[in-house]
Order: C-alpha cells, then structure tokens, then sequence
C-alpha cells in the first residue's frame, strides 16, 4: 500500500496493520534474491543453467574455456560428423541431437566446446546444464525459444546410477514429449557410458531366448531407449602412441611451443606414468612441456 495515501482514510488499527505490513515487505526485499538480468546474447556467448532459492536462471560465462579447433587432432572423423551436423543445424536444416561416448579423456567435451568460437559469428551459442537441472529443460526451452540464436544444450559426463529419475526430462526432450525442444535448440552430450546407465549382468541373464529369437529384458530396452533418442552418436577410443604423440605436437604448438625429439620420449614417459594415453594427458604433458621451457627462457 502506498505509504503517501492519508492516514485519516483508515481507522488506527488499520493504519498499523498497514505501516508493519510495509516494515515487513522491506524486510523480506533484503533477503530475496535480485531478479536476474536479461542475458545480451549479442554480447555473450555461452551460459550455465544454475539454480537458486528453487528457481532456474542463465548465468552468462565471462572466461570461456574453449580449445583451438586444429588442436584438436587424432579425432578426424568424430569432428567431421560433428561438424556437417553443427552447420546443418546453423542453417536452420535438420540436424541430430548428439551423443559424444567412450574412452575417458579422449576430446568429448573438447569437440563440443570448440564449436563456440568456431561458429559464435553464425549464431551459435551454448547453455551448460549439470545432469540434476536436466528436469529444468522445459523451463530452459522457454527461456531460449523465439531467440534469433542457435543454441547448443551440453551436458557434460552424463550417466544416471539405479533408481535415479532424471534422465526422464531428457528422454521426454529428446523424442517423446508432444512439446519437445525449440526448433533453436540442439542436445550435445557426453558420457564414458554408451548407454548412458549402468548394466548388470542380471539382466542379461533375464533376456528371453524362444527358438532363435533373443528379446531384450525391460530393463535393458528402459536403459537402450535413452541412447538411441540421441540421433548421432559418436564414439571414442583410446589413442595408439603414434596418434598420441601426434596429439602432443598439436597442443605444444598451440600452446606456442615447438616439438623436438627429446620431447617425444619424455611425452610417452609422462603417459606410461599415468597408465594411459589420452587428449586430456597430451594436454596437459604439452602444457608442462611448454611452461618448464617458458621458464628456462
């Protein structure tokens, strides 16, 4: 109630009721969050989805960490699909919801982050959503429908343990709501899962053989149905040495070192130590290879 109303209008009571009534607004202002800003997607390129007294909002990101799409290498033909699918989508033509599976530390989440700056001039952005705000993907829809932006979704390391509900929002999304996503919007994942949740050889065991034909038990058709609404699937590998070390050259020259033949032994010393070869070992061996020098100098 406006406090320039006159007080004779209200007997006394209600004239108090009204003054501690407006003492207790006050009050709670202090302590509700502030109303969140509307994103400038001319300006930003990419925000996470985040949570906050029960509510959603878009959080923009100020330092991205996007890789050079040529450092990427030993991965030719994921980013090939990857990439025709990206620019179908950017041109407003059919494109595939995208399932990036395999080996750990292989260039999943690199590829998919390295489409922003490759493509943020075509009106790519990207939303980051964490796998427990995924029943939020009808409130992120509204948020992004009707933009003049193309949005990639990502989510990062998916996979769901037993009994967890989450990942139905994301088959609803992906093919099975009557709402679905916006026309603007595609789904980018990750996962070292295939199928995205765990498998148990009990349930192979309550697959039905009758003659030659094999059928599935419930519970492994439940956990194959959420993979296969992902209409591109690309898969990744652990690297041989020779793709390995051709990883490593690539990254010390982004990172604007050079590559010599000592570095190569030390290269596959620091990953024997680590018991395995990766992107993510490449990265950071060409990150501590450059720096010691960087030092020296």
């Amino acid at each position: 109630m406006d406090d320039d109303l006159p007080r004779d209008r209200f007997s006394p009571e209600l004239a108090l009721l009204l003054s501690r009534g407006n003492d207790l607004l006050a009050r709670l202002d202090a302590w509700l969050p502030p109303l969140p800003a509307r994103v400038d997607w001319h300006t930003t390129l990419a925000c996470r989805w985040r949570r906050q007294f029960g509510q959603g909002r878009l959080q923009p990101v100020t330092t991205l960490n996007c890789p050079p799409w040529d450092a990427l290498t030993g991965i030719d033909a994921q980013k090939s699909d990857l990439e025709r699918n990206t620019r179908q989508f950017l041109k407003g033509l059919p494109a595939n919801n995208v399932l990036l599976a395999g080996s750990r530390g292989c260039g999943k989440s690199s590829l998919i982050k390295a489409l922003l700056p490759r493509h943020a001039k075509k009106g790519l952005r990207l939303v980051e959503v964490d796998r427990e705000d995924l029943i939020d993907l009808p409130d992120i829809g509204a948020h992004l429908e009707n933009q003049p932006w193309r949005f990639i979704l990502f989510s990062d390391d998916l996979s769901f343990e037993p009994g967890d509900a989450a990942y139905k929002p994301l088959k609803a999304a992906l093919d099975g709501s009557v709402a679905g996503l916006p026309e603007n919007v595609l789904i980018c994942a990750t996962s070292n899962r295939r199928h995205l949740m765990p498998e148990f050889f009990a349930e192979n065991e309550a697959a039905q053989h009758l003659g030659g034909e094999v059928r599935p038990a419930e519970s492994v058709e439940e956990k194959i149905s959420l993979s296969d609404r992902f209409g591109l699937t690309l898969t990744f590998w652990p690297f041989n040495q020779d793709d390995y070390l051709a990883i490593v050259a690539a990254w010390v020259a982004a990172l604007g070192g050079v590559a010599t033949d000592p570095m190569r032994q030390e290269a596959i010393n620091w990953a024997t130590a680590r018991g395995g070869r990766s992107g993510r070992i490449a990265r950071q061996f060409a990150a501590d290879w450059v720096g010691r020098r960087g030092l020296r100098r």
